[in-house]
């Protein structure tokens, strides 16, 4: 693994189990065994790392257990149950291994800073916007096979992944993954109706 890689990687599970704000160059540099001039050839700011490590958390997110859920070879509603059940699973590891659940890192992030820097408030809600794009995918499939009534899938889709995002945090607040697990079934409950 490259250097810049590493940098990333390190600063990442830093950022999610504990807080942008909390984390500073100097520990990153040393958990990631590298002097701070490295850290600089990479990285003009720490604001520059947390851009990086959006994209470098997104791809991760896109490719891994997001792909996995909005799988095409799944039928549509099913592909909801699927997601709830890795965000479960995913929440409950870390606390095992950790002690404490780690949240969303994305909403995580938008919650600290989304409010300090306007670059990355766009990052975390080009993010969103794409998480968005995947339940309304879904949600026009299902439509289009008649799997559920017609609605508005743009809005509907808006408002799962607000739930979903509602859902983990409140299950991180109380450090309690099972939260994910009572609640997630309600999220394929969510509809909003066309022209409502």
């Amino acid at each position: 693994m490259d250097t810049r890689q590493r940098i990333i990687n390190v600063a990442k599970s830093l950022f999610h189990n504990r807080s942008y704000a909390d984390v500073g160059i100097k520990e990153i540099c040393d958990k990631a065994e590298i002097q701070k001039g490295s850290f600089y050839h990479f990285f003009s700011a720490k604001r520059d790392l947390v851009l990086a490590v959006i994209e470098d958390f997104a791809q991760d997110w896109a490719h891994g257990f997001v792909h996995e859920a909005f799988d095409s070879r799944l039928p549509p509603m099913e592909r909801i149950d699927y997601l709830i059940d890795a965000a479960y699973f995913w929440q409950k590891a870390a606390k095992n291994l950790e002690g404490h659940m780690p949240g969303c890192l994305f909403g995580n992030l938008a919650l600290e800073i989304s409010t300090q820097d306007d670059v990355l408030r766009a990052k975390l809600t080009a993010v969103f916007l794409m998480a968005k794009e995947r339940f309304k995918c879904t949600l026009d499939e299902a439509v289009a096979s008649k799997k559920i009534a017609p609605l508005d899938t743009e809005r509907t889709a808006e408002a799962m992944l607000a739930y979903l995002e509602g859902m983990i945090l409140i299950a991180k607040a109380s450090n309690d993954p099972e939260t994910i697990y009572r609640l997630g079934s309600a999220l394929k409950s969510i509809r909003i109706e066309r022209n409502a």
